[in-house]
């Protein structure tokens, strides 16, 4: 037998999915307006990078030495073998055996 679901709870999901989806429409409807040149673009280029670095930093240094570890391990791998997914799997390695420690 199914669960059954609150209509709040269905409420609460469908208005975070109008949320979600009138963000993004709206991106890329402003997308066009931007300036293809200049100060602002070259801010714009260097916003996911700095959106990452500020989720990432946070975890890296709650784990302490560990996490620097991991973190250099991380950024060595992928510069050498530019292979996101195994400098990922390097770092989380790290993190992993540092706490079985």
């Amino acid at each position: 037998m199914l669960p059954v679901v609150e209509t709040q709870v269905l409420i609460a999901i469908g208005l975070a999915a109008i949320a979600t989806y009138s963000l993004r429409l709206g991106g890329l409807l402003l997308a066009s307006r931007f300036p293809k040149a200049g100060r602002f673009r070259r801010g714009m280029d260097a916003l996911p990078g700095a959106l990452l670095f500020s989720l990432v930093v946070p975890g890296l240094v709650a784990e302490g030495l560990w996490g620097l570890c991991a973190g250099l391990l991380t950024a060595l791998v992928v510069w050498r073998s530019k292979n996101t997914l195994a400098a990922m799997l390097a770092g989380m390695l790290v993190i992993y055996l540092a706490r079985l420690a």
